[in-house]
């Protein structure tokens, strides 16, 4: 196990990053692109150069090379050898570090194994599905046991289905060989989803750093509450629980279904990017489906629509991409349908 201490890192993308990542530790580096998520890894692996230090359990490795800081990364595009099949690829790291022929064999067993990826280790990447491409560079980074592992947005070439069920597979994983890891993202979903803590980066600075529901609920500046995508935070007035693990939660004069685990709590955040709107009435089992009123439009940048809307006398924010957003042909006052999933409501723990 490895805690991990940066100090005073500054180069061309960052800016006197002080950080600590703790033995066995989910960090999620969350932030727009370019606000230094990337080169932070490569600080840490040593890749880029950099002012300040870098401690691995207390001791310097400034002047430690890549190859021997004892690091995994996977890469965004998992840059597998496309003249290696499965087993090559993941056998890759440890040839090199010229282990033996049979421990070789027994690791790679392992890990094809622990990936369930057994029914292609002769095929080749090029006849890989994304998923499979995925958990073979998952294995070939794990191959040589290393102390800390460094995840670069690996889901951000996945369909959001294969994504979702591989997001869940390396978080077990990463519990289970409770290894130091630091993933990349600029998706808040996936830094809820997997994060110990959470360090929101803007222009080379780290604005927070957080339980992930700290971040949510209680954001230190306006710029981490904007990164987050707005969510709207709603007191709840009463709490009724159902069965099944749900609750009905009064909100004012908003009424929600929520997931409840029986823990307490007292506010809701709704993701202001899981919220679905139309023009026509939305046929889903979603339970939370209302009228709404557009009342305000904010452009964001070129890519991404702020809308806010008004249900049952409450104000909600929505964002959406700027294409889906032309599509609607929805304008200032036109009254229009909006379903909250049960996925997009986030109740805290007291």
């Amino acid at each position: 196990m490895v805690n991990i201490e940066l100090k005073n890192i500054s180069n061309y993308n960052c800016k006197n990053i002080n950080l600590s990542i703790e033995d066995g530790e989910m960090m999620v580096l969350i932030g727009q692109t370019g606000a230094g998520k990337t080169t932070i890894l490569n600080v840490i692996s040593g890749l880029a150069p950099y002012e300040g230090s870098v401690y691995f359990n207390g001791t310097c490795m400034d002047n430690i090379s890549p190859a021997k800081r004892d690091v995994g990364y996977l890469f965004q595009s998992f840059a597998l050898f496309p003249n290696l099949t499965v087993r090559e690829n993941i056998s890759f790291g440890l040839e090199v570090k010229d282990f033996d022929k049979n421990q070789i064999n027994k690791r790679v067993n392992e890990l094809i194994s622990l990936l369930g990826i057994e029914h292609i280790t002769h095929r080749y990447p090029k006849g890989l599905s994304g998923g499979e491409k995925q958990r073979v560079a998952f294995a070939r980074t794990l191959a040589t046991n290393p102390k800390i592992l460094l995840l670069d947005e690996p889901f951000s070439n996945l369909d959001p289905r294969t994504a979702n069920i591989l997001r869940n597979e390396m978080r077990n994983l990463q519990k289970e060989l409770n290894i130091t890891t630091i993933f990349v993202t600029h998706n808040q979903k996936e830094a809820f989803e997997l994060a110990d803590r959470v360090a929101v980066i803007k222009n080379g600075i780290i604005e927070q750093v957080s339980k992930p529901m700290d971040i949510l609920f209680n954001p230190q500046t306006q710029s981490v509450h904007h990164l987050l995508g707005s969510p709207t935070i709603l007191k709840c007035d009463k709490i009724k629980e159902l069965d099944f693990g749900l609750a009905k939660v009064t909100c004012g004069s908003l009424s929600l279904i929520v997931i409840n685990d029986g823990k307490p709590f007292d506010k809701v955040a709704i993701l202001s990017h899981e919220i679905r709107l139309s023009k026509y009435p939305i046929d889903s089992v979603i339970p939370n489906k209302f009228k709404a009123k557009l009342i305000d439009i904010t452009i964001v940048n070129k890519s991404i629509v702020q809308i806010v809307v008004e249900a049952e006398e409450t104000k909600l924010t929505i964002e959406l991409s700027k294409t889906n957003w032309n599509q609607l042909g929805i304008g200032i006052s036109e009254n229009i349908h909006i379903a909250i999933p049960f996925g997009s409501i986030i109740t805290p723990t007291k």
